[in-house]
């Protein structure tokens, strides 16, 4: 794995990781998909680090899979994690999507696979697979219908349309819209969910995507298998001891 092709950066409590393509508009790899798996690792593992923000180089966020690797038969993606190691699989702790430029295709994906999605005004969202007679199954087909409604999922998918940051914002598929560049306001909105409870963050991202396959006999029990060992935490109690005083908590994980 080429180590520049994906870059990491620490910034308190927050990882950003950044695809590091400019030249081909951060085009996934599957050396760059790899790299995003390992960082993603880190995150999970270092206890310090609550939030990631995950953005691409050059003004452009992803373009989607490399065409050159897919004609030399690369796949961009990891095994039991797919395309850019985070289609098929996430991390316990929040993740967001800081998007200039295009997101498309795969990327576009990439974003959808995110928590939350922070864009700049000129960013555009796309899955244009169908005019390269491909099919869009990183994720746009099957989790773009549960993110915006089902009927605009579709004419996106079978007309490979883009739409703009704010007809995205619109149909709630990112959560803001930034001025000036997305990272930016990406680290505003990861330093307010990492000022929170680590163990509650863990819990309430699980059962939010989760959720909806519960079926309504069992949703309290399985919620109570995340929510019960948050009650019972020393975090829980740091929280309501802080509050109390009137401080800022000091947060163990624990």
């Amino acid at each position: 794995m080429s180590e520049q092709e994906i870059l990491t950066e620490v910034d308190g409590n927050v990882l950003i990781v950044t695809i590091n393509r400019p030249d081909a508009k951060n085009a996934m790899t599957k050396a760059a998909a790899e790299g995003i798996a390992a960082a993603m690792d880190r995150f999970d593992a270092e206890t310090d680090l609550r939030c990631a923000i995950i953005t691409g180089a050059g003004g452009t966020f992803c373009s989607g899979m490399d065409l050159k690797g897919f004609l030399r038969g690369e796949s961009p993606s990891v095994p039991g994690r797919g395309f850019g190691s985070l289609s098929q699989w996430t991390p316990k702790k929040p993740i967001i999507a800081a998007v200039d430029g295009y997101a498309l295709a795969g990327g576009m994906e990439l974003a959808l696979s995110c928590d939350l999605i922070v864009a700049h005004a000129g960013a555009k969202f796309g899955i244009p697979e169908a005019k390269r007679g491909l099919a869009a199954a990183a994720g746009g087909l099957i989790k773009l219908p549960r993110q915006i409604p089902p009927r605009i999922a579709m004419e996106l998918a079978l007309t490979g349309d883009f739409i703009t940051a704010a007809r995205a914002y619109e149909l709630g598929f990112i959560n803001q819209i930034s001025e000036g560049p997305s990272l930016e306001a990406a680290k505003v909105l990861a330093a307010r969910v990492a000022a929170n409870g680590p163990l509650a963050l863990i819990a309430s991202k699980a059962i939010v995507r989760e959720s909806h396959e519960w079926t309504e006999a069992e949703m309290w029990d399985k919620q109570m298998a995340y929510t019960a060992p948050v009650f019972t935490s020393q975090d829980a109690r740091e929280g309501a001891t802080a509050f109390a005083e009137k401080r800022a908590p000091n947060w163990q994980g624990k």
